[in-house]
């Protein structure tokens, strides 16, 4: 066989995706040919979708979309030392340039010049992929596909629940998207104190928080999310507040949900702008901000390892649909409904 089958952002429109035959591409130097067991729905792909603004400044069309996978390694390049035929794989989906003071200083998830594989380059929805050794990550051989499929947003809720200290502190998680809610499993298996979690109004994932572990669970679109956590923390607020969905109000609320001395931390993204009083709301309140992007290259995943060998993470409940590589279109569908946790689309 000589060409496979992709997943391609054709049109610049809503949709506007084709499923198109192309040739099986070769590795090249420190390369590596991957054939694909199991890609999942992000939702970058999902914004690629629906063509919002991000995506009519940063995709080149046509595109491969998807950086999200799991597969075994069948064939390797020249100068690959340390991946081998038969690898089963999943990949760090930020290309690093390795060069630049933020690479040297061990700070690669901001690299000034990284690219991201599905959106700057062709990504992974395709039977074989070509990805650098480099960016490859070996897992246990046993390993669902599906769960080495999500690794990638798993590492986002690693990265963002570590990037303050909410072991047994309360913690509140604004936004249940997928990778919202993997912050509540993760929250739940390293000790947070309290959680909780608040979403608008799609019940399917309010519910879904509450099996993850989540203590209270609040729909914003009913019930006020800042009254409720001061009257569920004597008045006090939150110790961390985990921003997820990127919505001006939900940022709003996260701030003002927050004890005197509290951590925001940031990683949801929103093609409006946010509106912060620094002065009352963060200087006078002594409050630290926190920026996340993607995951800490290398650390990130070592720790998620951990958390996985440990048997306290469960993100199993979150891979709520699998479905044939053809169905994409179904998959999308479920992403855009919020019905549903991770959606994986299996080969």
């Amino acid at each position: 066989m000589s060409t496979m089958k992709c997943i391609v952002k054709a049109r610049p429109e809503v949709g506007g995706l084709v499923f198109e035959e192309r040739e099986i591409p070769k590795p090249g130097f420190g390369e590596i040919l991957i054939k694909n067991r199991a890609t999942a729905i992000c939702g970058t792909d999902l914004h690629i979708y629906n063509w919002d603004p991000w995506s009519q400044g940063r995709v080149k069309l046509p595109c491969i979309i998807g950086h999200e996978f799991g597969g075994d390694v069948v064939e390797v390049g020249p100068g690959v030392k340390h991946v081998k035929v038969g690898d089963f794989v999943t990949g760090e989906g930020h290309i690093t340039c390795g060069f630049c003071r933020n690479c040297r200083m061990g700070d690669g998830h901001v690299c000034e010049s990284w690219k991201g594989i599905g959106y700057d380059t062709d990504g992974c929805f395709r039977e074989y992929l070509v990805h650098p050794e480099m960016n490859t990550w070996i897992n246990d051989a046993d390993l669902d596909p599906a769960m080495a499929a999500i690794q990638d947003p798993l590492g986002n809720a690693i990265h963002t629940v570590f990037a303050a200290d909410c072991v047994a502190n309360r913690v509140a998680v604004f936004g249940l998207g997928p990778v919202g809610m993997l912050a509540v499993a993760v929250l739940k298996a390293i000790g947070a104190a309290e959680i909780f979690a608040v979403g608008r109004r799609n019940q399917y994932r309010l519910d879904k928080a509450r099996e993850l572990g989540a203590q209270h669970v609040i729909g914003s679109a009913a019930t006020d999310p800042v009254e409720y956590i001061m009257d569920h923390t004597g008045g006090k607020g939150v110790d961390v507040v985990l921003e997820l969905s990127g919505n001006p109000r939900a940022v709003q609320d996260g701030l003002h949900s927050l004890r005197m001395g509290g951590d925001l931390v940031l990683i949801g993204t929103s093609n409006e702008k946010s509106t912060i009083d620094l002065a009352k709301d963060v200087v006078f309140r002594a409050l630290h901000i926190h920026g996340v992007t993607g995951r800490k290259l290398w650390h990130t995943w070592y720790k998620m390892k951990g958390l996985l060998a440990s048997g306290n993470l469960n993100v199993e409940p979150i891979i709520t649909h699998k479905l044939p590589f053809a169905d994409y279109e179904k998959g999308f569908e479920l992403m855009n409904s919020g019905n549903c946790g991770k959606v994986v689309l299996e080969f």
